[in-house]
């Protein structure tokens, strides 16, 4: 009876071990993937902006708006000054050119929060016509027992693909190769990027749902004028672009151990260039046989991009450094 207690209780453990999972951690942290506004990675800034603003306080349906900020606060350079949404507020911001869908994150979006566990979220959707938009698969792993207080802490490595990850100045940056292919969307030619503030409350008639249908437990109730996410800027994010013959496939690069933490190996003989997420050339290396160590040992924890040029082509494929 003893040991059939025990295997049940070490069950339990390992499947909430195999379900937790960690994202990036706050600014500043190793295998932190926030942009900070004055990177040189950043090309572009959005020319246009829409605001429908929502209730200070959702539960309050006609009570006042949130009034903080112009629409056109969030256009331009991340600056610290920004428009609020309100409860369930919308931004819809525009761009001089399309953002394009190549290796890596594509454009970063910036929040004002004054800490790194004060974080107001918003869903992010985008649209290559301005009439079908499509979300990004967001998590948040918050607790939903207890309601995160207005002026509540969030752990940011429990949140994926929610605007308003990182505190003011840094940029939440997202990939376009999150969103399912659809027919509908031209992920070279993105237009519009939408925002949604994330209610925030656990109450199930009020509350907003992350893509694995977890209520998502964020800074609540804010009746106040800057109730809601605080939209700064829209940045467009320089990328490391695919050629012609590239080809971008699970495994094509036979790329092993991914995750890596000292060396990893390739299963083709060629030239093998790392870079980082924004673009930066962080190694370079040429490989003779599968056989040849690669040493990661003096990169970040992260994601990185692995191209592996050969004669028959480029081949590309994400990496993971513990």
């Amino acid at each position: 009876m003893k040991q059939n207690s025990l295997n049940l209780l070490l069950f339990v453990l390992f499947s909430l071990s195999v379900n937790a999972q960690s994202y990036a951690p706050k600014a500043g942290a190793d295998g932190s993937t926030a942009i900070h506004r004055d990177s040189e990675d950043l090309v572009a800034w959005a020319t246009g902006a829409e605001v429908v603003r929502g209730p200070q306080n959702i539960a309050n349906p006609t009570g006042p708006l949130a009034t903080v900020g112009e629409a056109d606060n969030a256009i331009g350079k991340s600056n610290g000054v920004i428009v609020s949404l309100g409860d369930g507020g919308t931004a819809v911001l525009t761009f001089e050119n399309p953002i394009v869908n190549n290796v890596g994150f594509d454009f970063a979006i910036f929040e004002n929060s004054f800490s790194d566990t004060f974080l107001e979220l918003a869903f992010v959707e985008v649209s290559s016509d301005g009439a079908n938009f499509f979300r990004f698969p967001s998590h948040s792993q918050t607790q939903t027992d207890t309601q995160v207080g207005g002026f509540g802490s969030i752990d940011p490595t429990y949140i994926n693909n929610l605007a308003g990850k990182y505190r003011a100045s840094y940029g939440t940056p997202f990939d376009l190769d999150d969103i399912t292919d659809n027919a509908l969307l031209n992920k070279n030619a993105i237009t519009h990027v939408k925002l949604i503030d994330v209610i925030g409350t656990i109450d199930p008639a009020y509350a907003s749902y992350d893509s694995y249908g977890n209520i998502v437990n964020d800074p609540y109730a804010t009746p106040f004028s800057s109730s809601g996410f605080d939209l700064d800027a829209i940045g467009v994010l320089k990328q490391v672009t695919l050629g012609l013959n590239d080809k971008t496939r699970t495994n094509a690069l036979g790329l092993y151990p991914n995750p890596a933490t000292s060396q990893l190996y390739v299963s083709k003989s060629g030239t093998v260039t790392i870079y980082s997420v924004t673009g930066k050339l962080v190694l370079k290396q040429l490989v003779s046989n599968k056989a040849t160590p690669i040493s990661v040992t003096r990169l970040n924890s992260g994601v990185y991009i692995v191209k592996l040029t050969t004669t028959e082509g480029v081949l590309t494929q994400k990496l993971i450094k513990n």
